[in-house]
């Protein structure tokens, strides 16, 4: 029999509610926990999804309190203002740190052995303030990171080489958000690097090859502000990421996915979270894979932390 795994959604907005969607259609857990300050919000959330009963896996998803988050196995956090159009993920900072400051301690004692998956933006800066509010030990939060990023690169990279996705291989490195760059080195088509292949396989030619790649990386960083624009907010792509990862805590099987973790030194960045690919498990964050990366690549990666340093400072949320 399969253990019976509790997972607690903190936010029923668009985020939340998307992934606990995800999550009964999905089968990996028994309970869904749905908690808002909008009371009713997250009751008709979990009405509506209970109401899905017949045609899903068994699964009981109730909304609560804070306190019923005792024993979650899962705790994922996606409360906080949402991006309106025109705004950057930073320009939420102040705001939702300070939501974050006045729930997750309180949180963290009811649920003190949970994993924590934090969704809420700017994540990267909201994953470091957890850990810096909470005893929560580092390898127990985990930070979305550039996972939505790497996935919507990798379907890019698919649509322009014109391949099925599961043949595409990529990650970003750095903010979910404009500090984040791509190491092409490490990006493979059917095993190819990418430049190879779009040279040997499609023909094309190395100055067209460089001008496609840099424009697939500025519609990545574009694309969320894209559906902000045309629908108002973002929900569906970074539900199923955020399922992927609760999938691969869950199964143990030491996935490496690229996430947002507290850095001591990796890729030369310090005492700050950015997304990097990890092993994740069971447990939670396991280690941080350092990938071989061009001494081009790295100096542009330490100018994005350079940038992505200097908003944990303005922000005065270090020490």
């Amino acid at each position: 029999m399969s253990k019976a795994r509790k997972i607690a959604i903190l936010g029923t907005g668009n985020v939340g509610a998307s992934i606990a969607y995800n999550l009964t259609l999905s089968g990996i857990c028994s309970e869904i926990l749905l908690v808002d300050i909008n009371k009713e919000k997250a009751e008709g959330e979990a009405l509506d999804l209970s109401q899905c009963a017949a045609a899903v896996p068994s699964v009981t998803v109730r909304c609560g309190e804070y306190e019923d988050v005792k024993g979650a196995d899962v705790v994922v956090v996606t409360f906080g203002i949402a991006r309106k159009p025109g705004q950057t993920r930073l320009d939420l900072a102040k705001v939702n740190i300070g939501i974050l400051k006045s729930v997750m301690p309180g949180v963290a004692k009811i649920a003190p052995d949970a994993l924590y998956v934090i969704v809420s933006n700017p994540v990267d800066v909201l994953t470091y303030t957890t850990l810096k509010c909470t005893n929560l030990k580092p390898e127990q939060v985990i930070g979305t990171g550039t996972l939505l990023d790497s996935n919507r690169l990798v379907q890019f990279v698919a649509d322009y080489c014109k391949v099925d996705a599961s043949n595409v291989n990529a990650y970003v490195f750095g903010e979910h958000g404009d500090a984040c760059m791509v190491p092409w080195s490490l990006c493979t088509v059917g095993g190819y690097n990418v430049k190879d292949y779009c040279k040997n396989i499609l023909k094309i030619d190395e100055q067209t090859i460089d001008n496609e790649l840099a424009t697939l990386y500025s519609d990545m960083v574009k694309a969320g502000a894209k559906v902000i624009k045309a629908k108002g907010a973002t929900f569906y792509a970074i539900a199923a990421s955020t399922v992927r990862l609760i999938k691969a805590l869950f199964s143990d099987t030491h996935t490496l996915l690229p996430l947002s973790t507290l850095l001591h030194g990796e890729y030369g960045a310090e005492d700050l979270c950015m997304g990097v690919p990890c092993i994740v498990g069971a447990k939670g964050f396991e280690r941080v894979v350092e990938l071989p990366v061009s001494a081009e690549e790295k100096k542009e990666l330490d100018e994005k932390i350079a940038s992505l340093s200097a908003t944990y400072n303005a922000l005065e949320i270090r020490g």
